[in-house]
């Protein structure tokens, strides 16, 4: 997001062009910087969503690997409770183990699927594969807002030095950044992933 000196000195650009005579330059400028400060901040938004949901979705992979070590102790455990059973001779003890071996194989597999509870390892992969699509939506997001930014830091640049030089191709120059700027931050907002799938396809 532009800072207070980043606001003056666009400020300052658009005061100097006034001056200057030429007030079309100045409400370029303005307009140019009114914008990046969206687009800024609508990039510092995403890449905090993206930082958000990265660490999500690490936890959620931790809980999943957690899951799968217990769910292999159990099944572990319940296997050499089994052979217990085959060999224990008293009823008691044999129904005993022959139960705690079952508590374990079922505990096992509500580590695998627990629809009721939502933290069984296949919830917890959907959540994870969730929160990483999220994240790379978001990523997206900041890499176009980023994009815009350029753009309209480039066109803020080339109307300053309009008013320098005079040339007015450097103000048509400027307005197309603009246009370019504004398009980039419309992807971002709606579609994401556009600039992606251009770029792969440019790849290929």
């Amino acid at each position: 997001m532009a800072g207070p000196h980043e606001n003056l000195e666009h400020a300052e650009h658009a005061e100097h062009a006034s001056h200057g005579g030429s007030k079309k330059i100045a409400l370029l400028i303005s307009v140019l910087a009114l914008f990046l400060a969206f687009s800024e901040t609508l990039g510092k938004s995403a890449q905090t969503a993206a930082i958000t949901e990265t660490v999500h979705a690490n936890d959620l992979w931790a809980f999943y690997q957690a899951k799968h070590i217990r769910g292999t102790i159990l099944r572990t455990g319940a296997e050499h409770m089994k052979i217990e059973t085959d060999r224990a001779t008293d009823p008691a003890v044999k129904a005993r183990l022959a139960k705690t071996a079952k508590d374990w194989i079922d505990l096992a597999g509500r580590y695998d699927d627990d629809p009721k509870g939502g933290e069984g390892r296949k919830q917890l992969m959907a959540k994870a594969q969730a929160a990483e699509h999220k994240r790379d939506l978001d990523m997206s997001r900041y890499h176009n807002y980023e994009f815009a930014s350029a753009a309209f830091q480039i066109g803020i640049v080339l109307a300053s030095a309009e008013v320098i030089t005079g040339m007015v191709v450097l103000g048509w120059l400027s307005g197309l950044l603009g246009i370019a700027g504004l398009a980039l931050t419309s992807l971002g907002l709606w579609a994401p992933h556009a600039l992606d799938f251009l770029t792969h396809a440019a790849a290929h």
